[in-house]
């Protein structure tokens, strides 16, 4: 009997050679693809450092970066990671002008962006959570909040999956993303550099930071910002910090037209609300709406309406504004 299944394989070998061929071929393809699965484990390896980035840039915990990148890349192996460098299931939405792919989602043949490199997908997922009120919120929240940014990302609408929240929480705990949180940026000094503040500020910051072209970093209100140089502008800045140019003009209430000034505080990351430590403050000549929401980190905007004033009124010298509530009603 054994002889005889021995001649029959023969047989099979002998005249179906390209059948087989083309089976081992496949059987080889598919162990090859199976061995070149990325775990979890390099996913974060290879990515971490990136999300650190990202967080010292616009203030986004790292640990939920990450989790969301293994959520919605399957560590990296979806189709839209390998084709498309899309680690986030970012969709096209209105505006987008670059390259896309098509994947059936909530609806068949959506549209998802496609990028040139999983860095650009990670900057645009940075972009994409700033830039968008629904998320803006959440930048309220302390760095190390990962619950709470994980349970406001689900409760703006960012993924359908009602256990979205969840996952990123288990996943976080059980691979400790959380301490990357605590960990600065590439570019983050380890010894505070000297003050450079400039003569006519009379509030004190030490710079704990140095960017591109040797920017001295600092934090006011929660939220990084540079002194302006001689010179500066909004691309120069853009260009140091490795930010659009609109994201100058736009943390810092200005228009593309306006102009900086040696000295002027300018922010890299969206202001506040309001101010985590003072409560008021009163108003002295010279000083400006503008120049009030800079000093303390708050925006523009939020500066009006916490003083129940009119858009573009100015201040009175001596008036004194509210910087955290709104100013109580008569």
């Amino acid at each position: 009997m054994h002889t005889d299944r021995l001649s029959y394989l023969n047989y099979l070998l002998k005249n179906n050679s390209q059948i087989f061929s083309a089976i081992f071929i496949f059987v080889l393809m598919q162990g090859a693809s199976a061995q070149t699965k990325m775990t979890r484990g390099e996913y974060i390896k290879k990515y971490s450092s990136i999300a650190i980035q990202e967080m010292a840039e616009f203030n986004i915990p790292a640990s939920i970066t990450l989790a969301q990148g293994i959520v919605e890349s399957g560590d990296g192996n979806s189709r839209l990671a390998r084709e498309a460098n899309n680690h986030f299931g970012i969709k096209c939405h209105t505006g987008w002008e670059g390259d896309f792919v098509r994947e059936n989602d909530d609806a068949p043949n959506e549209c998802f962006r496609k990028y040139k490199d999983p860095l650009e997908s990670y900057k645009d997922h940075s972009f994409f959570l700033s830039q968008r009120g629904r998320y803006a919120s959440l930048f309220e929240l302390e760095i190390t909040d990962y619950k709470g940014w994980a349970k406001g990302l689900k409760k703006a609408g960012y993924a359908t999956n009602p256990q979205y929240a969840n996952m990123l929480i288990r996943i976080i705990e059980e691979n400790n993303l959380q301490k990357y949180d605590l960990m600065g940026g590439d570019y983050v000094a380890v010894n505070p550099y000297p003050n450079e503040i400039p003569k006519n500020k009379n509030r004190k910051y030490e710079a704990f930071a140095v960017a591109g072209n040797d920017r001295k970093m600092f934090t006011n209100n929660g939220k990084k910002f540079i002194f302006a140089r001689k010179g500066d502008d909004f691309y120069k800045i853009a260009n140091d910090l490795n930010v659009y140019n609109f994201q100058i003009w736009k943390y810092n209430d200005l228009s593309k037209k306006d102009n900086l000034k040696e000295g002027d505080m300018v922010y890299i990351q969206k202001k506040r609300s309001k101010s985590k430590t003072d409560t008021y403050h009163y108003v002295k000549p010279g000083e400006t709406m503008h120049s009030i929401s800079q000093l303390y980190g708050i925006k523009l905007s939020k500066l009006y309406s916490n003083n129940r004033m009119k858009k573009g009124t100015s201040p009175r010298t001596g008036q004194m504004l509210w910087l955290q509530s709104k100013k109580p009603a008569k």
